[in-house]
This record gives structure tokens, C-alpha cells and sequence, in this order.
């Protein structure tokens, strides 16, 4: 765990980012929330889709949905633990600074909605 792991869902990595989120399926609409944090106080970014999670099909949809809104490549978005569970580390492979600039944008994007 790096020293601002706990304090931000993102991490810069030695060929991108990884960043931790909290996906929930079957919700109303697919959209990218705030950070929410963990009991334990670690961070995450809220994910909704509305796929269920059955066969990959949410991961899937989190996926398409982080690479669109993040604009990177769907294949550049790899899940690096919590592959059927709510709480995910996804690993995003690019220029660490400009992915984390990015992705930090968007958080703070949508906790102002």
C-alpha cells in the first residue's frame, strides 16, 4: 500500500495507475460517483451499472464505462483483484501522470453533481 493509498483510490504504478473502486450492478443508470470510503477507511471511486453481475457481464460495463469516460483504451483497463467481488482493483496502463490528472478530474466531477 503506497503512503496515499488511503486517502486516494488512485496509486501510480511503474507502467500506469491502479486505482481502487466500488462497483454496485444493477443500478437505475451507469455513471461514475465520488469517492466513498471503506470501513476500514480506505478509499474508493462508486461505480454503478446497470448490468447484473453474472457471467463478467458488470465488470464488463465497468470497463466500458471508465475507458469512455476516462478515454483510454478499453484493453488498457485490466482487473487486478476482486474479479467477482463488490470492492475491485482495476490496473490502467499509460502515462501514470495524466491518467491519475484525469481520473482525479472526473472524481471531483462527480461529487459535485
Amino acid at each position: 500500500m503506497t503512503p496515499d493509498s488511503r486517502n486516494s483510490p488512485v496509486s501510480r504504478t511503474e507502467d500506469g495507475v491502479t486505482v481502487a473502486v466500488r462497483v454496485s450492478p444493477r443500478a437505475r443508470s451507469s455513471r461514475i460517483g465520488g469517492i466513498v470510503a471503506d470501513a476500514d477507511g480506505r478509499c474508493a471511486v462508486k461505480i454503478a451499472v446497470t448490468t447484473v453481475p453474472e457471467g463478467g457481464k458488470a465488470n464488463k460495463a465497468v470497463i466500458a464505462l471508465l475507458a469512455k469516460s476516462w478515454l483510454v483504451p478499453k484493453r488498457s483497463i485490466t482487473i487486478q483483484s476482486g474479479a467477482t467481488a463488490q470492492r475491485k482493483i482495476l490496473r490502467i496502463k499509460g502515462d501514470a501522470s495524466a491518467l491519475k490528472q484525469r481520473i482525479e478530474v472526473s472524481m471531483a466531477e462527480a461529487s459535485d453533481d
